[in-house]
């Protein structure tokens, strides 16, 4: 991992390292009505994911670097769209990965393929 870019996982919850700064932790929750997905940072919920059409999602009041909340919205979509569909770690591991090259975050999917994280 590079020591200026990359994520840090301990279970579902994760950091995202930006310019040697840890920003986090995201992490997620079911609702309480169990019907939809919860996304927290720093333990306040920013966003909810209620079905494949209907997600809603606010870091603006965090006051985040634009690459953190992209990779963070990016590894968490990555997260929950596994959950949803079943994937394994494996297969959820390969996703963030893809998609965080596909957006031209390369420099943090590489922590993804050291660690066996995701």
């Amino acid at each position: 991992m590079s020591a200026s870019h990359g994520l840090r996982f301990d279970g579902s919850r994760f950091w995202v390292i930006h310019r040697q700064q840890e920003y986090g932790p995201f992490d997620y929750q079911w609702s309480t009505d169990l019907r939809g997905l919860e996304m927290i940072y720093q333990g306040e919920k920013f966003g909810e994911h209620c079905s494949e059409n209907q997600i809603y999602a606010d870091l603006k009041e965090f006051q985040l670097p634009r690459s953190v909340v992209a990779v963070g919205s990016i590894v968490l979509g990555c997260m929950l769209y596994g959950i949803v569909n079943n994937l394994c770690d494996e297969e959820r591991r390969a996703l963030v990965v893809q998609r965080l090259c596909e957006h031209g975050y390369e420099r943090f999917a590489d922590s993804c393929r050291d660690s066996g994280a995701a």
